[in-house]
């Protein structure tokens, strides 16, 4: 049997991200985001979403740019620290003894020690309600090469170790269990 619950965001589970952002080291900030996806393959597009009464809100709309770092088992603590507390009472990368990297193509600071950093300019900011949604542009990627298969080059997210949060828990990824279309490939 199943029962009806009101309306509720129970697409579970997702990303748990450290969202980068500011132009220069005084206003440099992170914040934890988990309603954050892919939205377009070609031109490669995601989005964030984030509560305008939220610290990072005006830095986000007021320059346009932002990193989206995946966070790892080793970076759980960080990443929950910095979703619950605020920049404008915290150094966040100061306190979290966080790196702020050199992105290549924007002007926002990468987290040094997240395994890939995701360099994103805004498109268009849509306002949804509790959230509003950051439209992006994926404008340059970062990878640390300690995860990349020295074969084919493709970023390792098993030996990664990435994060997901589900309905207010963190969780580490479980075991691979297939590829995409493993399900119809044939059979040797």
């Amino acid at each position: 049997m199943k029962y009806d619950w009101k309306p509720g965001t129970m697409i579970y589970p997702l990303p748990a991200v450290m969202v980068s952002c500011g132009n220069n080291p005084s206003e440099y900030t992170i914040i934890t985001v988990a309603w954050v996806g892919t939205i377009c393959t070609n031109p490669p597009m995601c989005y964030i979403s984030v509560r305008p009464e939220r610290h990072s809100y005006p830095i986000l709309k007021k320059n346009m740019e932002f990193v989206i770092n995946l966070t790892t088992r080793n970076l759980a603590y960080a990443t929950d620290w910095c979703g619950v507390n605020s920049g404008k009472d915290h150094q966040k990368f100061e306190e979290m003894k966080l790196t702020p990297g050199k992105a290549s193509v924007i002007n926002a600071p990468t987290i040094e020690e997240a395994p890939l950093c995701i360099e994103c300019r805004v498109k268009e900011v849509v306002a949804l309600g509790s959230h509003d949604m950051f439209i992006a542009d994926v404008v340059n990627v970062q990878a640390d090469d300690k995860f990349l298969d020295r074969e084919t080059g493709a970023f390792d997210m098993q030996k990664a170790d990435l994060i997901a949060y589900s309905h207010g828990k963190y969780y580490s990824l479980g075991d691979f269990i297939g590829k995409f279309g493993w399900s119809v490939q044939k059979k040797k």
